[in-house]
């Protein structure tokens, strides 16, 4: 659990840059079995101009080139919000052994909100999935940011 807080606050960190950029606050890491960060990424789809550009296609593709391959088998991805379907689909291909993530996503969050990718037994591959790891600061720092986004909005 301590190494789970540890990797889910550079995440954060990493959020925290996506804001500065004006992106939704989305960061995320993969560490590989010996516990070394190999790959980083933080939302930047508005900046690239690529929808597919979310903080944890970017962190796999990262990994996946310091390994130079495109599997991270047992690779951890953590991430501070709820994967959609979309990563949760990338991350079964590079079949990862575990994500962690940090705040749920009610609107369209792929390990269990709206629905499990990871648990679909169709599926030739699953990962161990946790959730709820530094949800308060994750949830913060996204709500804290559609709130300015909110304001900003209804002032002009």
């Amino acid at each position: 659990m301590t190494d789970d807080l540890i990797f889910m606050e550079e995440a954060l960190s990493l959020a925290r840059e996506a804001a500065a950029c004006g992106e939704v606050p989305v960061g995320a890491v993969v560490v590989d079995r010996q516990g070394t960060v190999i790959g980083r990424g933080f939302n930047q789809p508005i900046v690239r101009h690529d929808p597919t550009a979310h903080a944890e296609i970017l962190a796999l593709r990262d990994a996946a080139q310091q390994l130079t391959n495109y599997r991270l088998p047992g690779c951890t991805l953590y991430v501070t919000l709820e994967p959609c379907a979309m990563c949760a689909g990338a991350m079964l291909h590079a079949r990862l052994a575990r994500v962690v993530f940090g705040a749920a996503d009610p609107k369209s969050g792929a390990c269990g909100s709206v629905i499990n990718l990871f648990a679909e037994d169709r599926l030739n591959h699953h990962a161990e999935i946790s959730g709820g790891i530094l949800t308060n600061e994750c949830g913060a720092l996204l709500s804290s940011f559609f709130a300015a986004r909110r304001s900003r909005t209804a002032v002009a």
